[in-house]
């Protein structure tokens, strides 16, 4: 896949069918609208493409509440690849852009820039100067440039409208497993891993810490089973997110105790996929408390992941 991180960088000869939206979280009614745009440039024989912005359109507005992100943009890129798709604009979002009569566009960036000949988006898919640019106005300016259009209807889960927006919600809430079946996969925090307190070595449980992005969605503090990737391999391991009520006041962290695994981490990148959350964090009494109830977390989440057969 050939990735185009600005405007002034696409030069391509080749027509395209072109995936249309935010994709900020790549969940299940995103990745309906990319297999549609897959499937359809194979049977067309013309080259799959994503649109996208590589920042949240709500940044440029005044006055509103900006959105954390679901996925980080290597995160995202690599799952578009996955999928199949050629080609990945990930285009910052402007002023310019902002202001953008939709008509202008469309001219100026999807039909000369991209070479569309087929787009599809979902129902609430908006663009150009006021978000007045709608699945309609694509349709009307399609048949004047030569390209067709497909709209997605909402995308449905228990009778639940799957969005990004209740993806977050979901997120906040702990609710990993409600996050998992919307997604499509597992909530992932990924970074590098930084020097601790160093307590849980002491008492028998070294940890990996990684400090958590602010501009991320977050789970709120508790002990949640979670798998951790390094080097390319998936250990089954415990994860407390939270702030370390019982040593002191820290920034809210992600700290992980991987099972069986004794190598060093400090310096490396590793990614935490959260699948349930088991308790939420509070505040013991003593150390020997603390450490108690370690054990007990660990003994949950082993006989878990001795479940599905991973440990």
């Amino acid at each position: 896949m050939k990735i185009f991180n600005s405007l002034e960088e696409i030069f391509i000869n080749e027509n395209t069918v072109v995936a249309l939206g935010n994709f900020d979280g790549i969940h299940r009614g995103h990745q309906e609208i990319i297999g549609r745009t897959v499937s359809s440039a194979k049977d067309a024989g013309l080259k799959s493409a994503v649109f996208t912005f590589s920042n949240h359109t709500r940044t440029l507005l005044k006055d509103t509440p900006q959105v954390k992100n679901i996925l980080y943009p290597e995160e995202k890129a690599e799952i578009i690849e996955s999928m199949g798709i050629d080609y990945l604009f990930t285009i910052p979002f402007t002023r310019d852009i902002l202001i953008m009569e939709p008509e202008r566009f469309v001219k100026e960036i999807l039909v000369d820039k991209l070479k569309l000949r087929e787009a599809y988006c979902g129902f609430n898919y908006r663009f150009g100067h006021k978000a007045s640019g709608t699945p309609e106005v694509l349709m009307r300016e399609g048949l004047k440039h030569g390209f067709g259009i497909h709209v997605q209807e909402p995308f449905m889960i228990d009778s639940i409208v799957v969005s990004s927006t209740h993806i977050r919600k979901l997120i906040e809430a702990g609710d990993m497993e409600g996050c998992c079946k919307f997604m499509g996969r597992s909530y992932e925090i990924g970074g590098e891993v930084v020097v601790g307190n160093k307590l849980g070595r002491t008492i028998g449980f070294p940890t990996s810490n990684v400090m958590i992005d602010d501009t991320m969605a977050s789970p709120p503090n508790g002990v949640y089973i979670t798998y951790c990737t390094y080097n390319g391999v998936k250990y089954p391991s415990v994860t407390n997110v939270g702030v370390k009520p019982t040593i002191g006041r820290y920034k809210k962290n992600v700290e992980t105790h991987i099972f069986n695994f004794d190598k060093e981490l400090y310096g490396k990148n590793i990614r935490v996929e959260f699948i349930k959350r088991t308790r939420l964090e509070k505040k013991f009494d003593s150390i020997q408390a603390l450490s108690d109830q370690i054990k007990s977390d660990c003994i949950m989440a082993k006989a878990y992941h001795r479940e599905k057969g991973i440990l």
